[in-house]
């Protein structure tokens, strides 16, 4: 692990929101997503753009926006180094009081910032997060709406770190703290599968109160090219090193919240993970799935009798975690594989997307 990320600038008290785009190959895309976030009805929104050594138009279409807006576009060039080191780009250039991430190719509603920043104000909490729905790219049908029927307004996570478990770890739906993000540690390893996730458990290491907005303000643009829908086998042990980073990581700055990663570790990787190596065929999700379920009992060990996937912990906290809870009988019960598979299938042909 190396040192944190810092900030070059100075915050601006007239900039209330930075949000930064890592834009990479994202030509036929960029152009809606720009315009959502300059039409947005909260004053004193930047926006940091990041062309991640992009081969397309992306550049070019990031300099017009620049040049017409002004101050509310700045836009940076690097040779392409990856989304993370862009995120980290935008990071020390922003000037807000909070700081958001887009991806390029969704696009947000016209209060996706106001409602954000004040939630976060109201509740001066570290982070805010809100709803969103996702949608495919190619046919512009809605997968599934999601986070808008959280059962809670807020909650600290230093009380109930359990409640991680119904926050999904992407990163554009939420706002955080500019301060959270200043110091954030640089891990050895970063993997291109999963990043958001080991980002957003980073972030949640430091962080306070989360709030959380129930409408749906994001657009999610699923596209079957992208990387977390085009994992293979040899991408997962550079995903495994990082997570035995995370747990040191966390080890020696949260030890209490070891249980909860052990959570964690079974939703993203036993579960999440495993689905999306099921495309490869039954013979390939066993194999990944014998090697995964070793790798969790020895580095992991607390997934199998979690604290917070008990069906009593889900009866208390308002049905969260259930989900999770009915999938891990499913894994007691030895049905991984077929599960796995039917699920997988379901996705394919029903175009219904459940996400656990």
């Amino acid at each position: 692990m190396s040192g944190g990320w810092k900030r070059e600038m100075e915050p601006d008290t007239t900039i209330r929101l930075s949000v930064i785009l890592p834009c990479y190959r994202v030509e036929a895309y960029l152009r809606r997503c720009l315009d959502s976030l300059l039409d947005q009805t909260l004053e004193g929104v930047e926006l940091i753009c990041v062309n991640d050594g992009s081969p397309d138009g992306c550049l070019s279409i990031l300099r017009e926006y620049e040049s017409r807006y002004g101050d509310r576009v700045t836009v940076i060039d690097q040779q392409n180094a990856g989304v993370w080191a862009a995120r980290r780009r935008g990071v020390e250039a922003a000037r807000g009081e909070y700081i958001g991430f887009i991806d390029p190719d969704d696009y947000v509603c016209e209060d996706y910032a106001e409602k954000l920043y004040q939630a976060a104000k109201a509740r001066n909490a570290d982070i805010a997060c809100c709803g969103f729905d996702r949608i495919d790219a190619e046919t512009g049908k809605r997968y599934s709406r999601e986070m808008t029927k959280f059962p809670y307004d807020a909650f600290n996570l230093t009380e109930e770190p359990g409640l991680l478990l119904e926050v999904n770890a992407a990163l554009w739906n939420k706002i955080y703290r500019a301060e959270l993000l200043k110091d954030l540690p640089e891990p050895g390893q970063i993997p291109k599968v999963l990043e958001d996730m080991l980002f957003s458990q980073l972030v949640f290491l430091n962080a306070g109160d989360i709030a959380f907005v129930r409408d749906s303000l994001v657009c999610y643009m699923v596209r079957r090219d992208s990387a977390i829908n085009t994992v293979r086998p040899g991408q997962i042990p550079v995903i495994y090193d990082a997570m035995k980073e995370l747990r040191h990581i966390v080890a020696g700055s949260r030890p209490e919240r070891l249980p909860c990663l052990d959570a964690l570790a079974f939703l993203h990787l036993g579960v999440s993970l495993m689905h999306r190596v099921s495309a490869g065929g039954s013979a390939v999700l066993k194999r990944a799935l014998r090697e995964n379920t070793a790798f969790l009992d020895r580095e992991f060990p607390g997934w199998r009798n979690n604290p917070y996937i008990r069906l009593g912990y889900v009866m208390r906290h308002r049905g969260a975690n259930g989900k999770l809870w009915l999938v891990r009988r499913i894994y007691g019960l030895s049905l991984a594989v077929p599960f796995l598979l039917i699920y997988g299938a379901m996705i394919d042909r029903l175009g219904v997307c459940v996400k656990w």
